[in-house]
């Protein structure tokens, strides 16, 4: 049974199977059973066997390809939730809790709204729940999440200048630490490996693994080194240029190639004491 990968709005993504075999490509908006009720989405792609097996797939199906007009409610639902988002926000300040509402998302046929907010701490919300179900006449669900998420939700431009990771295509967020900045001899200054959402950028994870296989190709910084100009001090490792940088005994820098290290040139002192 075919499966596909299904994308809702706030860059949600879901896994459901397509049990009536419809002529489903990538991109196609599809309207599919959720649990009370149905939902539109769009399609990313195919599934292979293998990823199958992995994947957490729905137990509803993708019902059928969505209409013309189904599309078009949908667009009208996205408009709708702009001026949901705002009744919140006003109700929220009305009752003075400590919360922040980042966004609304209606459920196609409005059997549901969910509101998705951030808190520091955990926040009473009943009451609140019982007066947007008199104001919009449907299930409310308040929804937390963390600050990754909310950028996910909100969107926005990293500071490579493309639109962000968690957006396009990051499903999970795995952890990121201050150690990946360093095995890649960034600046540990916040402003400059932070994404929009405030924590560690994600893309510090991408290429760690390299780094880290990488360096063991060189001796530790602060290790003694013989190069045809004399006995050093290895200061820099330079990963990018395959090479590395002795500092000499008059002051001057020496720059080694990796291809010199593999060569056999020894350090003056084990790499490991």
């Amino acid at each position: 049974m075919p499966v596909y990968l299904l994308e809702f709005k706030g860059a949600r993504k879901e896994h459901y199977h397509d049990e009536y075999h419809l002529p489903i490509t990538p991109g196609d908006a599809v309207m599919v059973q959720v649990e009370r009720g149905e939902d539109l989405g769009r399609v990313l792609l195919r599934l292979t066997p293998d990823r199958v097996r992995s994947a957490r797939v729905k137990p509803l199906p993708i019902l059928r390809l969505a209409t013309a007009d189904e599309i078009a409610k949908d667009q009208e639902n996205r408009q709708s939730e702009l001026e949901s988002r705002q009744t919140c926000r006003r109700m929220v300040e009305e009752r003075r809790l400590e919360m922040k509402v980042v966004d609304a998302e209606w459920q196609f046929d409005h059997n549901k709204m969910t509101f998705y907010f951030t808190a520091d701490k955990r926040v009473d919300f009943r009451a609140l729940v019982k007066d947007l179900a008199g104001v919009f006449k449907t299930r409310i669900e308040l929804r937390q999440i963390g600050a990754r998420d909310e950028a996910r939700r909100v969107g926005g431009i990293g500071i490579c200048g493309y639109e962000q990771c968690c957006t396009l295509f990051l499903k999970e967020f795995e952890p990121i630490t201050t150690q990946m900045a360093r095995d890649q001899s960034l600046s540990l200054n916040p402003t400059k490996i932070s994404g929009n959402c405030g924590r560690l950028l994600c893309c510090l994870r991408y290429e760690s693994g390299y780094y880290r296989e990488a360096t063991r190709l060189y001796p530790n910084v602060g290790m003694s080194w013989e190069t045809a100009e004399g006995t050093g001090t290895v200061e820099q490792i330079q990963i990018l240029r395959e090479q590395m940088v002795v500092r000499l005994s008059d002051g001057r820098g020496a720059k080694v190639p990796l291809e010199e290290v593999r060569r056999g040139k020894r350090p003056t002192q084990s790499w490991f004491e």
